[in-house]
């Protein structure tokens, strides 16, 4: 019996005690109100409980109409659910109306837990037996959801092949920095050079007729609490799909070790492709793959930054890592262009990086950039400065033949006219080794103006500084390479040539130019044609001493006076035979220089000779003069050209 229908038959008795008492004649009249009363209240409470009872079954018929149409739904819900594990199609495959049913239906189930779990139903009751059935079936339909969600981010990936990718045909064509002992060293590099413009741009990296379903699928699955599992299937999808771009990009994975231990001419060119690389996979990939990510989970907060970071950092620090292994290795100064390359191209991408890892998710990458960025500047500087050491200790056992241009001048010059494309970086770099940019200059004792004479103050920048302080340390070493010749004229025939060179460089390269300055050229000029005569003087003035009448002024007789004048004029064509030979093998390369030379040589020997020549004319046999003026002038247009000749006889008939 209820509690209910006990209280119901207690208040029953209690109305026939109170009638029956209301009928005795004794009763007084205020018993009898009182009784009455009661009879009142007793009918009350009567009713107040019928009504409640009545309440109390509406409610239980509300809540089992509730459950039934609970049940029925998710019944519904189910049978539609479990009839696509029947069928194993792909719902997306099938078309979009059966795709949005879906996706209805399992809303519908959804929102159904929802209700079930507002009711606060009893543990092993029915309606809990209802919540249990509803999570099995939203288990099984996020379980179809994931995979329709990989499905359709799989099989809807659009191929990766930017025009840029040009760049791998022709890239093993360009020269590259080389040793000191190549003779191919003004084969400089090249800066690698793509237009930030070019590579601006995002592509498409899923077809964009999918990007609504992603969405609604990443969506429903986040507000069903099954968010992770989305998520989770994103990142593996897109982490396989960077993986793929590094391939097309032929970035491989080396280890350090791997990059530490390959021979110059390899690890050039895999810095090179790791410089394009970059550029792509930064400016166009990620870029491409952020706005992805945004796109499908753009309507959840920091979900998007969260799984592109997880789905991308892999790559983008497999990248890092190579540069990484370069920054620690060697110093070897061919490798300065190369590191310059790879900082300016991460400095230029971090502003890039940062602003696409901007959340706590990405903060290891941002970190990393910048300790990279760190360790390549520090690599540069000490490579920078390890340059001016190859330079000292650059020695030769042998002098170089023919006098001509020393593979070291050509080197370094070069590589200092190459270093002004990065004079901005490395003016930043080399900043922190200085103390003082005020720099009090000396300028050394040369033919030119008064105020060459007096010291001044000025501001140069660090590379200036170091440009000069490179300049004087080649000419230290050529002037000891200089005196590796037997022939002092030959000794400064080298220097001449290679201070010529030098200043000829400077003058014809508008940034080397600005950075040495003017002064740094004239007294260059001045140094190479204080050479030039020395080289006159050692070697012809001897010989043209030949042609003076010292010691012929007073010979006694006639024939002792022309015999002294055999023996004169047949030591100057011994003297100038041997000169002849020697000096064809000798070079200048530079053409202005060798016809200034030739010219100086010849208007000084040919005058000397005609005037000899004129003045002994009565007193010297034909037979006795070997060349004529002429063929002299010829000879000597024989001179510097590299190649060994000899004279055979007179040219005069």
């Amino acid at each position: 019996m209820g509690v209910m229908e006990v209280e119901e038959k207690l208040i029953a008795a209690a109305q026939r005690i109170a009638k029956a008492l209301e009928k005795k004649q004794n009763l007084t009249n205020d018993a009898r109100k009182i009784l009455v009363d009661l009879g009142s209240q007793l009918s009350s409470i009567t009713k107040l409980s019928e009504n409640k009872h009545e309440k109390f079954s509406g409610e239980i018929e509300d809540t089992v109409e509730k459950f039934s149409e609970l049940e029925e739904q998710l019944n519904i819900v189910q049978n539609k659910v479990m009839s696509w594990e029947v069928d194993q199609s792909v719902i997306w495959d099938c078309g979009p109306e059966y795709a949005d049913d879906y996706l209805r239906s399992v809303d519908e189930a959804r929102k159904l837990i929802e209700r079930l779990e507002s009711l606060n139903v009893d543990k092993d009751g029915k309606e809990d037996e209802l919540l249990c059935r509803a999570h099995e079936v939203m288990q099984i339909a996020m379980n179809r959801l994931e995979e329709e969600f990989r499905h359709l981010l799989v099989h809807n990936k659009q191929p990766f092949e930017p025009e840029h990718m040009s760049f791998r045909s022709s890239e093993d064509d360009e020269g590259s920095i080389v040793s000191f002992g190549d003779d191919s060293v003004e084969d400089v590099v090249q800066r690698d050079s793509m237009s930030r413009r070019s590579e601006e741009y995002v592509v498409e990296l899923v077809h964009p007729d999918v990007i609504p379903d992603l969405r609604c699928i990443a969506n429903l699955m986040f507000n069903s609490n099954y968010g992770r599992e989305c998520s989770q299937a994103f990142i593996s999808v897109r982490k396989d799909a960077l993986d793929d771009c590094l391939l097309i990009l032929e970035a491989e994975k080396l280890s350090i070790e791997d990059v530490m231990k390959m021979e110059w001419n390899s690890l050039n060119s895999k810095i090179r492709r790791w410089i394009q690389c970059m550029k792509i996979f930064v400016r166009v990939y990620l870029s491409s793959e952020k706005w992805l990510s945004d796109q499908i989970f753009g309507d959840l907060d920091s979900v998007s930054s969260v799984c592109f970071a997880e789905s991308s950092k892999a790559s983008i620090l497999h990248l890092l890592k190579f540069a990484e292994a370069v920054a620690i290795g060697s110093h070897q100064p061919e490798k300065l262009i190369r590191i310059l390359d790879m900082y300016e191209v991460l400095s230029d991408l971090i502003p890039d990086i940062d602003a696409m890892y901007s959340d706590d998710a990405g903060l290891c990458v941002r970190t990393e950039c910048q300790d990279i960025l760190g360790s390549l500047a520090d690599c540069a500087r000490t490579t920078f400065l390890e340059f001016e050491n190859a330079v000292a200790s650059s020695i030769s056992t042998n002098p170089y033949p023919g006098g001509g241009i020393h593979p070291l001048t050509r080197y370094v010059m070069n590589y200092m006219k190459t270093l002004t494309d990065y004079s901005k970086i490395l003016n930043v770099l080399l900043k922190d080794n200085e103390q003082e940019d005020l720099v009090a200059i000396s300028p050394e004792m040369t033919p030119d103006t008064e105020e060459d004479n007096s010291n001044r103050i000025c501001y140069i920048s660090p590379l200036a500084q170091y440009f000069r302080s490179f300049t004087s340390m080649l000419e230290c070493n050529l002037d000891d390479k200089s005196k590796l010749y037997k022939d002092e004229s030959l000794g400064h025939l080298f220097l001449m040539n290679n201070i010529h060179y030098m200043a000829e460089k400077v003058k014809n390269s508008h940034d080397l130019r600005t950075i040495l300055g003017d002064d740094w050229i004239r007294k260059h000029n001045w140094r190479f044609q204080q050479h030039a005569m020395n080289y006159e003087r050692a070697t012809w003035s001897s010989i043209l001493s030949l042609l003076r009448d010292e010691g012929l002024q007073n010979p006694g007789s006639n024939s002792i006076f022309k015999t002294l004048l055999k023996e004169r004029l047949h030591s100057f064509y011994l003297a100038f035979d041997e000169s002849y030979k020697s000096q064809t093998v000798w070079s200048i390369p530079d053409y202005q220089l060798r016809e200034d030379l030739r010219i100086s040589i010849s208007l000084k020997v040919i005058q000397a000779y005609r005037t000899f020549i004129g003045r002994h004319t009565n007193h010297i046999s034909d037979k006795y003069i070997k060349y004529s003026a002429n063929d002299l002038e010829n000879f000597l247009l024989d001179l510097f050209e590299g190649s060994p000749r000899s004279l055979h006889g007179s040219h005069r008939k």
